[in-house]
């Protein structure tokens, strides 16, 4: 049985082809699955030269960790599977015709198959204006870029005497109250109540004011109604202000306006951040085009039962640059696990056909949902563990520590983030809170001389 899609004048005998765009969740777990196989040649494209474990972004945003604990080389990770090859390189299309991914150094790369897992970024939906003043999370230097941020305020309250400025940098607002916006928020607090407060001479950290904003009328729309109220809850203890069903119309220098119930209000704030809303990456866009395939409003494309763009069984789509199938009306989340079990099954459904049998179609295992709202406390959605599942407190915060510490790539990975854990839960610290980047002071309009 010919491999549907195979490169044109292409060797039967010759080794299967498999190119890779994207070294995330789906990329990954696509090229280990398909590292030992003789039949296929892999080759996996990044920008980035390693694996980012991304679910534990936001503890490099807010100091808690190190960039190198939540990140592995890429060519270490693989560096056993012989037949795979690792470039540093930016993909920019795709030539259909000729079966190449389009390079943007000019080197096209040709594929008897493509999986396409590059990802998606944050959006601003239209307002890239917005950008500047309230950076995202979706890369190692959001993340540092974010934790600058955060820590120049209090620097800047802290040496600021004209009370007015000094109140306007200790004010926080979060925009979108999905899982990255709360754990961020909880973060936040759990910083200004409990990890600086007595590092600071001029000013009580636990006074500042950080708001979470949701357009949708509760916040972590995903999970249950009792779990989403769990989460404001504890958010509440830490001193976060929750604010549903106000949507963001416009962010300027030290403030954001939001409209809620058809009134607008200017909510002030020094320090914004974005956890709302996601755009597919623009190669996985450009391979839409190009292949003609129908996407929803963020980029994604839609793909088949067997994770294929319609009419292109050479091309796979997976994680979140794609809209992958599960139940009816509900697509697969955006989750690590979306990712994970994309790539695993586009590994043996190209097993499957170069057996010559035809794939079996995509089954999405809902492995559950864990957020973590600071130490000691966080929310749990997992079906399958019955009313265990269904958590809030301690009992969610230990299974979140189990969880990410399974899917952490990487041994020594586990080793040090496990150790930095218990050190911090310990001292009630955060080792990594390190000002990086530009600016590296804040502007004070009237310095207060040390005490």
């Amino acid at each position: 049985m010919a491999f549907p899609g195979a490169g044109p004048g292409r060797d039967p005998a010759a080794r299967h082809r498999v190119v890779i765009v994207g070294g995330g969740f789906g990329g990954l777990y696509a090229a280990r699955a398909l590292g030992r196989d003789p039949r296929v040649s892999v080759t996996l494209v990044d920008r980035r030269n390693f694996h980012l474990f991304q679910p534990l972004l936001y503890q490099v945003a807010t100091g808690a960790l190190s960039p190198g604990e939540i990140t592995q080389p890429l060519r270490s990770i693989l560096r056993r599977n012989a037949n795979t090859t690792v470039l540093l390189g930016e993909a920019r299309g795709i030539d259909a015709a000729s079966h190449e991914v389009l390079m943007a150094d000019g080197g096209p790369i040709p594929y008897d198959t493509l999986i396409v897992a590059s990802g998606a970024r944050h959006t601003y939906f239209g307002n890239d204006a917005w950008a500047p003043l309230a950076p995202g999370l979706k890369s190692i230097d959001d993340a540092t870029e974010i934790r600058r941020r955060i820590l120049i305020a209090f620097e800047a309250a802290e040496r600021e005497a004209d009370p007015d400025r000094r109140r306007s940098w200790m004010e926080f607002l979060i925009v979108g109250g999905g899982p990255t916006g709360v754990e961020l928020a909880g973060a936040l607090g759990e910083i200004a109540n409990d990890t600086l407060r007595n590092d600071f001479r001029s000013i009580d950290s636990s006074e500042a004011r950080i708001t979470l904003v949701e357009a949708v009328d509760r916040i972590l729309p995903s999970y249950p109604v009792d779990r989403s109220a769990s989460a404001e809850r504890q958010l509440g203890r830490l001193g976060v202000t929750v604010r549903t069903g106000t949507k963001v119309v416009d962010i300027a220098e030290g403030r954001v306006v939001v409209e809620s119930g058809g009134v607008r209000e200017t909510i002030p704030a020094r320090t914004v951040l974005w956890a709302a809303g996601v755009l597919a990456s623009s190669f996985a866009r450009s391979v839409g085009e190009t292949l003609g395939a129908e996407a929803d409003r963020a980029g994604r494309i839609i793909v088949g039962p067997d994770l294929t763009v319609a009419d292109h069984p050479e091309v796979f789509v997976i994680g979140d640059a794609a809209v992958q199938p599960w139940k009816e009306g509900r697509p697969v989340p955006g989750v690590a696990q979306g990712g994970i079990q994309g790539g695993k099954y586009a590994a043996a459904a190209i097993r499957r056909r170069l057996d010559g049998a035809p794939p079996k179609p995509f089954r999405y295992s809902d492995r559950g949902d864990v957020a973590v709202i600071g130490r000691l406390s966080g929310v749990t959605n997992i079906g399958w563990l019955g009313p265990l599942g269904r958590q809030g407190g301690f009992i969610a915060w230990v299974l979140w520590l189990g969880i990410h510490i399974v899917y952490l790539i990487g041994f020594a990975n586990r080793i040090v983030v496990v150790t930095r854990w218990a050190w911090s839960f310990l001292t009630h610290g955060r080792g990594s809170r390190l000002i990086t980047g530009d600016p590296l002071l804040p502007e004070i309009e009237k310095p207060e001389p040390p005490a």
